[in-house]
Protein backbone atom coordinates (compact mmCIF):
# COMPACT_ATOMS: atom_id res chain seq x y z
CA UNK A 1 0.00 0.00 0.00
CA UNK A 2 1.46 3.31 -1.06
CA UNK A 3 1.83 6.12 1.41
CA UNK A 4 -0.66 8.89 0.61
CA UNK A 5 0.29 11.59 3.13
CA UNK A 6 3.39 13.57 2.45
CA UNK A 7 5.55 15.36 4.98
CA UNK A 8 5.57 19.16 4.95
CA UNK A 9 8.38 20.87 3.20
CA UNK A 10 11.34 20.95 5.57
CA UNK A 11 12.10 24.57 4.79
CA UNK A 12 8.64 25.93 5.62
CA UNK A 13 8.94 25.92 9.42
CA UNK A 14 12.47 27.41 9.53
CA UNK A 15 11.38 30.12 7.09
CA UNK A 16 8.38 31.04 9.23
CA UNK A 17 10.58 30.98 12.32
CA UNK A 18 13.04 33.36 10.70
CA UNK A 19 10.22 35.74 9.87
CA UNK A 20 8.76 35.52 13.39
CA UNK A 21 12.16 36.06 14.96
CA UNK A 22 13.13 38.89 12.61
CA UNK A 23 13.89 42.35 13.83
CA UNK A 24 11.12 43.84 11.72
CA UNK A 25 8.53 41.72 13.49
CA UNK A 26 9.95 42.70 16.85
CA UNK A 27 9.93 46.35 15.82
CA UNK A 28 6.30 46.17 14.69
CA UNK A 29 5.28 44.55 17.98
CA UNK A 30 7.16 47.22 19.91
CA UNK A 31 5.47 50.06 18.02
CA UNK A 32 2.06 48.46 18.51
CA UNK A 33 2.69 48.11 22.23
CA UNK A 34 3.86 51.71 22.47
CA UNK A 35 0.69 52.92 20.73
CA UNK A 36 -1.46 50.93 23.16
CA UNK A 37 0.34 52.39 26.18
CA UNK A 38 0.14 55.88 24.69
CA UNK A 39 -3.60 55.51 24.08
CA UNK A 40 -4.17 54.30 27.64
CA UNK A 41 -2.05 57.09 29.12
CA UNK A 42 -4.07 59.70 27.21
CA UNK A 43 -7.48 58.14 27.87
CA UNK A 44 -6.99 57.46 31.58
CA UNK A 45 -4.87 60.57 32.31
CA UNK A 46 -1.98 58.72 33.90
CA UNK A 47 0.16 61.86 34.10
CA UNK A 48 -0.54 65.31 35.49
CA UNK A 49 0.17 66.99 32.17
CA UNK A 50 -2.16 66.73 29.19
CA UNK A 51 -1.30 63.81 26.91
CA UNK A 52 -3.44 63.59 23.77
CA UNK A 53 -4.29 60.18 22.38
CA UNK A 54 -2.79 59.08 19.05
CA UNK A 55 -6.17 59.64 17.43
CA UNK A 56 -6.29 63.24 18.69
CA UNK A 57 -2.85 63.84 17.19
CA UNK A 58 -3.91 62.34 13.85
CA UNK A 59 -7.02 64.50 13.94
CA UNK A 60 -4.89 67.59 14.54
CA UNK A 61 -2.72 66.74 11.53
CA UNK A 62 -5.82 66.19 9.38
CA UNK A 63 -7.54 69.39 10.54
CA UNK A 64 -4.48 71.58 10.04
CA UNK A 65 -3.82 70.31 6.55
CA UNK A 66 -0.82 69.00 4.64
CA UNK A 67 0.24 72.41 3.34
CA UNK A 68 0.89 73.73 6.86
CA UNK A 69 3.32 70.94 7.72
CA UNK A 70 4.90 70.93 4.28
CA UNK A 71 5.61 74.64 4.56
CA UNK A 72 7.26 74.46 7.98
CA UNK A 73 9.07 71.14 7.68
CA UNK A 74 10.49 71.89 4.24
CA UNK A 75 12.46 74.73 5.85
CA UNK A 76 13.58 72.64 8.82
CA UNK A 77 14.57 69.68 6.65
CA UNK A 78 16.62 71.88 4.32
CA UNK A 79 18.54 73.51 7.18
CA UNK A 80 19.08 70.17 8.93
CA UNK A 81 20.39 68.64 5.70
CA UNK A 82 22.80 71.51 5.14
CA UNK A 83 24.10 71.24 8.70
CA UNK A 84 24.33 67.46 8.34
CA UNK A 85 26.45 67.74 5.19
CA UNK A 86 28.75 70.47 6.49
CA UNK A 87 29.21 68.91 9.92
CA UNK A 88 30.05 65.50 8.49
CA UNK A 89 32.41 66.87 5.85
CA UNK A 90 34.34 68.88 8.42
CA UNK A 91 34.43 65.94 10.85
CA UNK A 92 35.73 63.50 8.21
CA UNK A 93 38.28 66.04 6.96
CA UNK A 94 39.59 66.60 10.48
CA UNK A 95 39.83 62.85 11.13
CA UNK A 96 41.81 62.39 7.92
CA UNK A 97 44.07 65.31 8.88
CA UNK A 98 44.82 63.63 12.21
CA UNK A 99 45.93 60.45 10.40
CA UNK A 100 48.14 62.39 7.97
CA UNK A 101 49.51 64.80 10.59
CA UNK A 102 49.48 63.00 13.98
CA UNK A 103 50.76 65.99 16.04
CA UNK A 104 47.40 67.75 15.67
CA UNK A 105 45.48 64.89 17.28
CA UNK A 106 45.34 66.50 20.73
CA UNK A 107 43.94 69.74 19.37
CA UNK A 108 41.45 67.97 17.11
CA UNK A 109 40.19 65.71 19.90
CA UNK A 110 39.77 68.64 22.29
CA UNK A 111 37.85 70.55 19.63
CA UNK A 112 35.50 67.61 19.12
CA UNK A 113 34.97 67.16 22.86
CA UNK A 114 34.23 70.87 23.35
CA UNK A 115 31.67 70.79 20.52
CA UNK A 116 30.02 67.78 22.13
CA UNK A 117 30.03 68.86 25.78
CA UNK A 118 28.99 72.48 25.31
CA UNK A 119 25.16 72.78 25.41
CA UNK A 120 23.64 74.16 22.22
CA UNK A 121 21.61 76.62 24.28
CA UNK A 122 24.86 78.07 25.63
CA UNK A 123 26.47 78.25 22.20
CA UNK A 124 23.45 79.74 20.42
CA UNK A 125 23.78 83.37 21.68
CA UNK A 126 27.45 83.45 20.64
CA UNK A 127 26.63 82.05 17.22
CA UNK A 128 23.72 84.46 16.87
CA UNK A 129 26.07 87.39 17.42
CA UNK A 130 28.70 85.97 15.05
CA UNK A 131 26.23 85.20 12.25
CA UNK A 132 23.71 87.88 11.47
CA UNK A 133 21.74 85.56 9.20
CA UNK A 134 19.30 83.33 11.09
CA UNK A 135 19.55 80.41 8.67
CA UNK A 136 23.35 80.35 8.97
CA UNK A 137 23.06 80.09 12.73
CA UNK A 138 20.62 77.17 12.51
CA UNK A 139 22.84 75.34 10.00
CA UNK A 140 25.82 75.89 12.29
CA UNK A 141 23.98 74.43 15.28
CA UNK A 142 22.90 71.41 13.22
CA UNK A 143 26.52 70.92 12.12
CA UNK A 144 27.76 71.07 15.71
CA UNK A 145 25.24 68.39 16.65
CA UNK A 146 26.80 65.87 14.24
CA UNK A 147 30.47 66.85 14.39
CA UNK A 148 31.66 64.86 17.41
CA UNK A 149 29.98 61.57 16.52
CA UNK A 150 31.26 61.50 12.95
CA UNK A 151 34.75 62.72 13.79
CA UNK A 152 35.34 60.10 16.50
CA UNK A 153 33.73 57.33 14.44
CA UNK A 154 35.79 58.14 11.37
CA UNK A 155 39.03 58.44 13.33
CA UNK A 156 38.38 55.08 14.96
CA UNK A 157 37.68 53.53 11.56
CA UNK A 158 40.82 54.96 10.00
CA UNK A 159 42.83 53.18 12.67
CA UNK A 160 41.23 49.76 12.17
CA UNK A 161 43.42 48.37 9.30
CA UNK A 162 45.79 45.58 10.21
CA UNK A 163 49.40 46.63 10.39
CA UNK A 164 50.38 44.10 7.73
CA UNK A 165 48.11 45.80 5.18
CA UNK A 166 49.76 49.14 5.85
CA UNK A 167 53.22 47.58 5.69
CA UNK A 168 52.36 46.00 2.34
CA UNK A 169 51.60 49.42 0.88
CA UNK A 170 54.83 50.73 2.34
CA UNK A 171 56.84 47.88 0.81
CA UNK A 172 55.51 48.82 -2.64
CA UNK A 173 56.69 52.40 -2.15
CA UNK A 174 53.50 53.96 -0.89
CA UNK A 175 53.46 56.66 1.75
CA UNK A 176 50.77 57.93 4.11
CA UNK A 177 48.60 59.13 1.21
CA UNK A 178 48.68 55.73 -0.47
CA UNK A 179 47.96 53.98 2.83
CA UNK A 180 45.04 56.33 3.38
CA UNK A 181 43.58 55.88 -0.08
CA UNK A 182 44.12 52.14 -0.54
CA UNK A 183 43.65 50.81 2.98
CA UNK A 184 42.43 53.22 5.64
CA UNK A 185 39.47 54.81 3.83
CA UNK A 186 38.07 51.44 2.80
CA UNK A 187 38.49 50.01 6.27
CA UNK A 188 36.97 53.11 7.87
CA UNK A 189 33.79 52.97 5.80
CA UNK A 190 31.71 50.83 8.21
CA UNK A 191 32.64 52.95 11.24
CA UNK A 192 32.15 56.21 9.39
CA UNK A 193 28.74 55.25 8.03
CA UNK A 194 27.74 53.95 11.45
CA UNK A 195 28.58 57.35 12.94
CA UNK A 196 26.84 59.22 10.12
CA UNK A 197 23.75 57.06 10.67
CA UNK A 198 23.61 58.21 14.30
CA UNK A 199 24.35 61.80 13.27
CA UNK A 200 21.34 62.05 10.93
CA UNK A 201 18.71 62.36 13.71
CA UNK A 202 21.06 64.65 15.64
CA UNK A 203 21.10 67.10 12.74
CA UNK A 204 17.30 67.35 12.81
CA UNK A 205 17.36 67.91 16.57
CA UNK A 206 20.02 70.61 16.21
CA UNK A 207 18.03 72.40 13.51
CA UNK A 208 14.80 72.34 15.54
CA UNK A 209 16.59 73.65 18.64
CA UNK A 210 18.18 76.35 16.53
CA UNK A 211 14.74 77.39 15.30
CA UNK A 212 13.48 77.50 18.88
CA UNK A 213 16.22 79.98 19.75
CA UNK A 214 16.39 82.02 16.54
CA UNK A 215 12.64 82.09 15.80
CA UNK A 216 12.63 82.36 11.99
CA UNK A 217 9.36 83.01 10.19
CA UNK A 218 8.84 79.36 9.22
CA UNK A 219 10.05 76.05 10.58
CA UNK A 220 9.10 73.28 12.98
CA UNK A 221 10.44 75.20 15.98
CA UNK A 222 8.34 78.38 15.48
CA UNK A 223 5.26 76.30 14.59
CA UNK A 224 5.60 74.35 17.84
CA UNK A 225 6.02 77.51 19.92
CA UNK A 226 2.90 79.07 18.37
CA UNK A 227 0.95 75.88 19.06
CA UNK A 228 2.13 75.93 22.68
CA UNK A 229 1.06 79.53 23.08
CA UNK A 230 -2.40 78.67 21.75
CA UNK A 231 -2.64 75.70 24.08
CA UNK A 232 -3.08 73.35 21.12
CA UNK A 233 -1.40 70.32 22.72
CA UNK A 234 -2.35 67.79 19.97
CA UNK A 235 -0.65 69.96 17.36
CA UNK A 236 2.45 70.29 19.55
CA UNK A 237 2.61 66.51 19.67
CA UNK A 238 1.97 66.28 15.95
CA UNK A 239 4.90 68.59 15.16
CA UNK A 240 7.15 66.69 17.55
CA UNK A 241 6.19 63.33 16.04
CA UNK A 242 6.70 64.54 12.48
CA UNK A 243 10.12 65.86 13.49
CA UNK A 244 10.91 62.43 14.89
CA UNK A 245 9.67 60.77 11.72
CA UNK A 246 11.95 62.95 9.58
CA UNK A 247 14.88 62.08 11.84
CA UNK A 248 13.99 58.40 11.51
CA UNK A 249 13.81 58.66 7.73
CA UNK A 250 17.28 60.20 7.69
CA UNK A 251 18.56 57.37 9.85
CA UNK A 252 16.94 54.80 7.56
CA UNK A 253 18.37 56.30 4.37
CA UNK A 254 21.91 56.26 5.75
CA UNK A 255 21.35 52.74 7.09
CA UNK A 256 20.40 51.49 3.62
CA UNK A 257 23.43 53.20 2.05
CA UNK A 258 25.67 51.76 4.78
CA UNK A 259 24.35 48.25 4.18
CA UNK A 260 25.39 48.24 0.53
CA UNK A 261 28.55 50.30 0.98
CA UNK A 262 29.96 48.05 3.67
CA UNK A 263 29.37 45.02 1.45
CA UNK A 264 31.40 46.75 -1.23
CA UNK A 265 34.17 47.75 1.16
CA UNK A 266 34.48 44.23 2.59
CA UNK A 267 35.28 42.89 -0.86
CA UNK A 268 37.91 45.43 -1.81
CA UNK A 269 41.54 44.45 -2.00
CA UNK A 270 44.43 46.64 -0.95
CA UNK A 271 45.37 47.28 -4.53
CA UNK A 272 41.94 47.51 -6.13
Amino acid sequence: MSEVATAPAPTAVPALKRIADGRYTAGAVGIAGLLVLWSMAGAFEWFRGTIPTPWAVLSAISDTGFSFYAKHFAETTELALRGFVWGNLLAIALAVAVILFPPIEGLATQLAIVSYCTPIIAVAPIIQVAFAEVQTMIVFLAAISVFFTTMIGTLSGLRTPHRRSLDLVKVYGGGRWQQLWRVRLVSALPNTLGAVKIAAPAAVLGAVLGEFLAMPETGAGPAMIVAQQRGDIPQVWAIALISGAIAGIGYGIVAVIARFATRWSSGQAVFG
